[in-house]
């Protein structure tokens, strides 16, 4: 059962959404940039020359887009990066930073820009809509993806340390990943209150993904031995557990090593969303 998408708001101009609290830091994308650049990395390559990309929603300083579009063009050095954001005034102040390849927009859901799109990161803006909100706004956001394009979309903390988010291509989610530093949690379950908004409130007994973080613990507990090797040995262990358990982990040891793990999305799917 798919969850029928409620249409998304449309404030003035014909933007889409609503403006956001904003706050950012330098540096908090990192686990998810690292991921898009080491997983999908491949399939910006893919795309044609100059390859557009969307950072949206993001936020009071422009910090986080730029440090995106460098990410991004040290593996297409052609590709080019449109910052959007819903606030003019925020826009304004992000003009001085723009330069060959990188401009900033007003605007929301509805992409402000030309063409199709190779990848649209979104973080912690969904987060402050309600959970009705989300299927219409992926399938907006989706409507402008190139072929092979993604959508990134979730939710990390203030310094970045936790991080959770859904992968989407043109046909719908694909997967949650979720990423944390060693040393800033006790069980792999304390990344729940990151999970991105169309998870967040399905973290209770009878839901996938609710099941998922519960396999996670279990393994991360059954590891404990190898404690005195270092968290990471233990995170390995884990996630190889949950895979040989039947979960469909994707990747492989060289992205767990980083205090990744990456699930098939309807394996943590809510009913309503469901693939």
């Amino acid at each position: 059962m798919v969850q029928k998408a409620r249409p998304v708001r449309v404030v003035r101009g014909g933007v889409v959404g609503n403006v956001t609290r904003g706050t950012t830091n330098p540096n908090r994308m990192r686990r998810v940039d690292r991921w898009i650049t080491g997983t999908q990395a491949r399939r910006l390559l893919l795309h044609p020359p100059a390859p557009h990309a969307v950072d949206l929603g993001y936020g009071a300083s422009p910090i986080t887009a730029v440090e995106l579009f460098l990410r991004l063009r040290a593996v297409r050095p052609d590709l080019r990066l449109t910052g959007i954001e819903i606030e003019p005034g925020r826009v304004e102040a992000a003009k001085p930073l723009e330069r060959e390849g990188l401009d900033f927009r007003v605007g929301g859901f509805e992409l402000p820009v030309e063409g199709q799109l190779a990848l649209v990161r979104a973080f912690n803006v969904l987060r402050q809509y309600e959970e009705g909100d989300v299927p219409g706004i992926w399938d907006l956001v989706r409507s402008r993806l190139a072929p092979g394009g993604i959508f990134v979309e979730g939710t990390c903390d203030e310094t970045g340390r936790r991080a959770a988010w859904v992968t989407l291509d043109a046909a719908g989610p694909r997967a949650l990943s979720l990423a944390v530093r060693f040393g800033s949690f006790e069980r792999p379950s304390d990344v729940a209150e990151r999970l991105p908004k169309a998870l967040i409130h399905r973290n209770v007994a009878g839901e996938r993904v609710h099941a998922f973080l519960s396999a996670l613990d279990a393994a991360w507990l059954a590891a404990a031995p190898l404690a005195p090797f270092g968290v990471r040995q233990r995170w390995l262990a884990m996630c190889r557990a949950v895979k040989a358990q039947g979960w469909p982990v994707l990747h492989g040891p060289s992205r767990w090593r980083l205090g990744e793990v990456t699930v098939a999305w309807g394996a943590v799917a809510p009913d309503s969303m469901a693939p």
